[in-house]
This record gives C-alpha cells, sequence and structure tokens, in this order.
C-alpha cells in the first residue's frame, strides 16, 4: 500500500505538528506534501521525504497573505499514484486529490479565518498597520475562498477530527461527519512515581499570542490575589509583563524541555486554560501529572475537564468568571492520583491504534 500524508505548512512547533509527527512515525516511508517547509523552525522531520512547490520560495512570514495561493496549489495537487492519502489540516491542505486511492482528513477544525472565527480575525488581522489594508481585501475575497473550502470538504472521503467540538464545527459548517480521534499526548512523560504537595501557585503554559486569552489568566490572578506562573513566550509577551507591573504575585519564565516543566506542573496548584480551542495538549499533560486543570467551558476542554473531579470549568472568558472560578477551587480538594488517571485516554499508543484501524476500516470499505 502506497501512502502519502500531506499538511498545511511546516514551518514551526505546535500541536498540528505533533499530530503530524505521530502520522510520519506510524507511516515513515510516505512522503510528506506540504506548502512550506523551514527546517530551521521544525527539525522533528530531518528523515522524512517533505515535498513542496511553488509556494516554498515565499518567507514564512507572508504565510497568512497565502491562503488563495495554498488553496489553488492543494486542490492541482493530485496524488493519482497513492491508495491512501492522509491529510493533517486546519487550513487548505484537505483540497489535495486521491484519484485513485482514498483521502482521510485528519481536521483539526475546518478553516478558522474564514468561518468560525471570522469575526475576530476581520477586528485584528495581526499585520499591523497594514490591518486596514488586509481587512479590506480578506472581506471582499471571503466569500469566494469559503466557496472553495467548502467545496474542498466535499471532495474529502473520511473526516476524523480532534475532539466533540470540532466534530460539531465540521457538520456545522461543512455538512459532513467526522470521527474523534483525540491527539496524541505524551502522558507517559508526565507521569509521577509520587504525587507532590500543591504550592501555592497556578500555572499556565503557552506561546504567548492574543488569541490564547492569557490576559485573563494574568488580570484573574491579580484580582483573585494568587500566586501565576507564566511559562512561554510570544508576540504577546511584553504586553503580559505590562499588565502584571510590579506584583510579586505574577512570575515569568521561559520556555523550558519537558522533565523541568513537570516539576512546576507537580506541585502547581491548578493549570489554569482561559483559551477556547479545539482541544488542548498542554492541559492534558497537566492532568498526567496529578495537577487539575481550570479551563473554560466550550471548546475541547469539555472532553478531558470533568466539572469538580480533575478541575473546574467556568462560564465566561471574562476576568472575573476565572476569578471566581479560582476562588471557587480554592475551596475544593482533588485526589492527585485519580486526577492523572483521566489523562490515561489520550496516550499515544491510543492515537496510533485507533488511526490505523479506522484507516484499515475505510480502505476495507472501499474495496466493498
Amino acid at each position: 500500500m502506497k501512502v502519502a500524508i500531506v499538511c498545511d505548512w511546516l514551518t514551526n512547533v505546535g500541536g498540528a505538528e505533533k499530530v503530524l509527527l505521530a502520522v510520519h512515525k506510524l507511516y515513515p516511508d510516505a512522503p510528506i506534501y506540504t506548502s512550506k517547509y523551514n527546517p530551521k523552525g521544525i527539525d522533528w522531520f530531518k528523515d522524512a521525504d517533505v515535498r513542496t512547490g511553488w509556494l516554498q520560495i515565499f518567507p514564512s512570514c507572508l504565510r497568512r497573505f497565502l491562503g488563495v495561493f495554498r488553496q489553488r496549489w492543494f486542490s492541482h495537487l493530485k496524488l493519482s499514484e497513492y491508495d491512501l492519502v492522509i491529510s493533517v489540516t486546519g487550513a487548505e491542505a484537505k483540497a489535495v486529490k486521491a484519484p485513485n486511492g482514498i483521502h482521510i482528513s485528519y481536521c483539526h477544525v475546518p478553516t478558522q479565518y474564514y468561518w468560525q472565527m471570522y469575526d475576530e480575525y476581520v477586528e485584528n488581522p495581526g499585520f499591523g498597520i497594514l490591518n486596514p489594508l488586509v481587512r479590506f481585501f480578506f472581506k471582499l475575497l471571503v466569500k469566494p475562498l469559503r466557496k472553495k473550502d467548502f467545496k474542498a470538504a466535499q471532495d474529502v472521503d473520511y473526516f476524523v477530527t480532534i475532539s466533540d467540538y470540532a466534530k460539531d464545527l465540521i457538520k456545522k459548517y461543512y455538512i459532513r461527519d467526522a470521527v474523534v480521534v483525540h491527539p496524541p499526548v505524551e502522558v507517559d512523560d508526565f507521569k509521577v512515581k509520587e504525587f507532590g504537595e500543591a504550592h501555592d501557585y497556578y500555572i499556565v503554559t503557552s506561546r504567548q499570542v492574543t488569541w490564547k486569552k492569557l490576559d485573563l489568566a494574568v488580570k484573574a490572578c491579580l484580582k483573585a490575589n494568587r500566586k501565576l506562573l507564566v511559562i512561554g513566550e510570544g508576540p504577546e509577551h511584553k504586553n503580559l509583563v505590562k499588565m502584571a507591573g510590579d506584583s510579586p504575585l505574577i512570575k515569568f519564565l521561559p520556555l523550558m524541555d519537558k522533565k523541568e516543566l513537570k516539576k512546576y506542573l507537580l506541585h502547581a496548584k491548578g493549570y489554569l486554560f482561559p483559551s477556547m480551542e479545539p482541544f488542548g495538549i498542554a492541559p492534558v499533560e497537566a492532568l498526567a501529572t496529578g495537577c487539575p486543570v481550570i479551563a473554560f467551558k466550550e471548546g475541547g476542554a469539555k472532553d478531558y475537564v470533568f466539572d469538580k473531579k480533575n478541575g473546574l470549568l467556568f462560564d465566561k472568558q471574562t476576568v472575573s468568571s476565572l476569578a471566581d472560578a479560582i476562588n471557587e477551587f480554592e475551596k475544593m480538594k482533588f485526589n492527585r492520583k485519580e486526577v492523572s488517571k483521566t489523562a490515561d485516554g489520550f496516550s499515544g499508543k491510543r492515537f496510533d491504534k485507533e488511526l490505523t484501524d479506522y484507516a484499515k476500516e475505510c480502505l476495507n470499505e472501499r474495496k466493498k
């Protein structure tokens, strides 16, 4: 059986790239087709046969401008020699064709800037002084882009996705059914033999960008008079530091390896997850160490945060709602061993089995 893997781009490290790496390890001989590859930004695929096209000439910083071109490139990428094509995508890679095989799209969510996050994108496209110009042209182009994105989704043979929330979005925007296979999380790397005593700080680990809503975590801890450890970096870092001011409650630390991060999670009182995401790997890693999670009740978090069992769900993405949840959380007690067990169902081995079993099922169905 000949297999090909397709992804939107390969320029940096993130949750989508972790999924792609897991798929690559399942099918190590399969070439990876992508619109842009920057091995300096991500070195996980040095052993892989990564194939790009004419979009490779554009610098990575222009990625947001190239949606129209990616849509065209992927839609003309007809992988006729393959029996199985797996696209790992949250954007345009789902448009790839598998004329003589089947195409399974592991779709994180429908393309967010066309659909569910269109209003947020128009409000702040993220191009600084060019925002008005980008906003103008995006409003003109979004209807034909949506039309092409919808058509690409209809040509996919089978959809797999990351959470019940994402499954509902695929049904809403693409009118397609999807099977949920939760992303692989390195839960074994975060498991501990002995559970530590909780100290008096909360923790959040994330790339520091606006849509992660880390400002809510900082402001809520200031409001609730609780210590917060913010681990990570990103374009919002300076704003978050400025927001924290001289308060001794908020401490910032840079990115760190899993071994060091586990030490902080092991003793954290709780993990804060204020963003609305289709899944969220970092909170599951926290659960694996026995650290309960306080999460916004919308999105993929509902697949693994069970209210008052291994954490707490708060109602609104506001400072007051999160601060109230922290104050409520302070009155609760959690069995950290039991909290850790709730992460067991998200391991890499589970992902490998579920995805390969589903691929075999799809191939057998096509043969009938």
